[in-house]
């Protein structure tokens, strides 16, 4: 029996979960297997909840959810072999868009590694297949490395680029005897500001702009009060992508909203004198979504990012600046005058607004659904999948706050990902947010099942299901292309039907009048709820077809 007792025999498994839970981690997603059993021994006596999946996809889109919903990471135990496997396009999603998550697999005994013998669940190299879509991967080979190889992982999700990270435990590490290793977390290391010389550069360089304007990423978030401070004091508009959104609500006088894809947006960027980028990689699904080409020259181009290597991808700066958003930006209002002065950021902003405003890829009909869930649930995290109206999001929805708007579209551009994300969202945050998960009906169908876990779990998240029978994108973008329309009209079940099934709560929304008082329903409710968006219902007039 495992025991903490001097002496007594403490498995590495057990000792396993007492360092995730001193490190933080207060949930783990998973499905047990018989390799993976011995994981679970000590989860028992801990605090750490476990949420069980329908399917291994599940339990790391569901890992992502919540480590975006909360900027912390969350944990997946998943077995050898199939279990990773199933986990990959999660994984890949995750690190695409810098998701901390941790994925803890086992893998054969130390003695039966790379023999190809046939074992169950055997793979050539589970880890190099895990190192295509983890920040690093690494094979457990003793006990002692426990402590090191964690602090590993925690340091990187506290201080580098976050991502996945792998750790497998061959089945003999697992029950091999960890009573000799601390339980205790190791300190982990805070990230820096860049250096002093360059970010003295950067403030001379902003203090002299005319037109300066902010471009905030993903990697900004953390840094969402000194990015508004510095804004403010120097009176430049502020640009978002995706996963900036939130750095500055949506109706402040310097927030274009918007999105760096739209060709008005990307004017603005042209006409400014300094642009100053921060954790941005300048990648395609964000600045390039409408397929205009390459952007425009930028006079004077600074990059702020945690990681070098980004810094030099996409996007050549004129200064590059390797260091921590939020000490970067400390150290950059340390370096500024205190006297501000205008630069008539407002006047610009609202010039771009009003020219976002006339793009022809803005659409009344997806402007009024946005509306309609910010009124009837005010302050939602809303988790999208890739779908028609998350692609209008990229530049209509304003999220209120940071980590309160996300999805797949961007990035690995995955299908399947807004129920189970909505899952780890709504376990992560308090319950006077409601978490809405915005669908459509062919990637509904990669996770429904997920619906009978948050039932058996207790998340009443809200999901959103746009049906346009079938996949109407692609099928779209094959008649533009004069290919053949094949393999995009799949047959749906009864959602309704199917939801009810899995015991949710489910109803038909005709019109758009009637979303309001049904998300009302849905908010009051103690268990999931879906409610089926006709497309033909919520569309006045054609959508989508840019590509």
């Amino acid at each position: 029996m495992d025991s903490d007792g001097p002496g007594d025999f403490v498995s590495c498994g057990v000792r396993l979960v007492q360092l995730l839970e001193a490190y933080g981690i207060d949930t783990v997603f998973g499905i047990p297997g018989n390799h993976t059993v011995q994981l679970y021994r000590g989860l028992g006596g801990s605090r750490i909840r476990h949420i069980s999946p329908r399917h291994e996809q599940g339990a790391a889109f569901m890992a992502d959810g919540y480590a975006r919903a909360t900027g912390r990471p969350a944990a997946c135990f998943l077995i050898s072999g199939p279990g990773l496997g199933n986990a990959v396009t999660p994984m890949m999603q995750a690190l695409g868009d810098s998701i901390p998550m941790l994925v803890i697999t086992a893998v054969a005994a130390r003695s039966q590694l790379g023999l190809g013998e046939g074992r169950l669940h055997e793979l050539p190299d589970q880890r190099a297949l895990a190192s295509q879509c983890s920040r690093f991967s690494h094979t457990l080979m003793d006990p002692a490395e426990l402590p090191r190889v964690l602090a590993r992982a925690f340091a990187l999700f506290a201080s580098e680029r976050p991502g996945p990270v792998h750790i497998e435990l061959p089945l003999d590490v697992i029950t091999a005897d960890a009573a000799h290793v601390s339980p205790e977390p190791w300190p982990l290391p805070a990230g820096g500001a860049a250096a002093r010389h360059g970010v003295g550069e950067l403030a001379r360089r902003l203090d002299a702009a005319q037109r300066p304007l902010i471009i905030a990423g993903g990697g900004s978030v953390s840094a969402a009060a000194e990015l508004r401070d510095l804004a403010e004091w120097l009176d430049a508009p502020v640009l978002t992508t995706v996963n900036g959104k939130g750095v500055l609500p949506p109706d402040h006088p310097l927030a274009l909203n918007g999105s760096p894809s739209l060709g008005s947006c990307r004017e603005a960027m042209g006409d400014a004198d300094v642009v100053l980028a921060i954790g941005t990689e300048f990648g395609e699904t964000d600045y390039d979504m409408l397929f205009l080409g390459e952007l425009p020259a930028l006079s004077w181009l600074a990059r702020i990012d945690i990681d070098s290597a980004q810094l030099c991808r996409n996007q050549r700066a004129d200064l590059a600046l390797c260091g921590d958003a939020r000490e970067t930006l400390r150290e950059l209002a340390s370096l500024l005058p205190e006297q501000r002065r205008s630069r008539e950021g407002a006047q610009r902003a609202e010039r771009v607004r009003r020219a976002i405003a006339d793009e022809e890829h803005v659409h009344p009909d997806m402007a009024a659904l946005f509306a309609t869930l910010q009124e009837t649930l005010p302050g939602l995290c809303l988790v999208g999948d890739s779908t028609l109206p998350t692609y209008y999001a990229v530049w209509q929805y304003g999220a209120q706050a940071v980590r309160r708007y996300f999805h797949s579209a961007t990035g690995a551009g995955t299908l399947g990902y807004a129920i189970p994300a909505a899952m780890g969202a709504r376990q992560a945050l308090d319950d006077e947010i409601a978490v809405v998960a915005l669908i459509g009906d062919g990637a509904a169908q990669f996770t429904f099942m997920e619906l009978a876990a948050a039932v058996q779990e207790e998340l009443p998240i809200i999901v959103l299901l746009w049906n346009n029978n079938g996949y109407r994108e692609i099928r779209a973008g094959m008649e533009a292309a004069a290919i053949p329309a094949i393999g995009v009209a799949i047959d749906a079940p009864d959602f309704l039907a199917a939801a009810r099934a899995l015991g949710c709560a489910a109803e038909r929304v005709e019109s758009p009048g009637e979303l309001a008082p049904a998300l009302q329903r849905a908010r009051g409710a103690s268990r999931p709820t879906l409610l089926e968006l006709p497309e033909t219902a919520f569309l006045n007039q054609p959508a989508g077809g840019w590509y």
